[in-house]
């Protein structure tokens, strides 16, 4: 299926979790944020949250301020 990452088109397996793309990604450990249509999805349910066809994925580093 045809998702969107930071606006560049890629193609993934169906049925991919949240958790699935971020291992593919080689992003596991890092401190990241992820949007998924202009919607915060919580680190709790990237084990949970299913990818569809289409989806806007927007992925950025989570910076600590003070």
């Amino acid at each position: 299926m045809q998702i969107f990452i930071n606006g560049e088109e890629r193609q993934v397996t169906e049925n991919l979790t949240m958790s699935d793309l971020v291992i593919q990604l080689e992003l596991t450990g890092q401190r990241i944020a992820i949007e998924v249509n202009e919607e915060l999805v919580p680190r709790s349910t990237f084990e949970t949250h299913q990818l569809n066809a289409g989806d806007q994925i927007e992925i950025v580093n989570a910076i600590g301020g003070g």
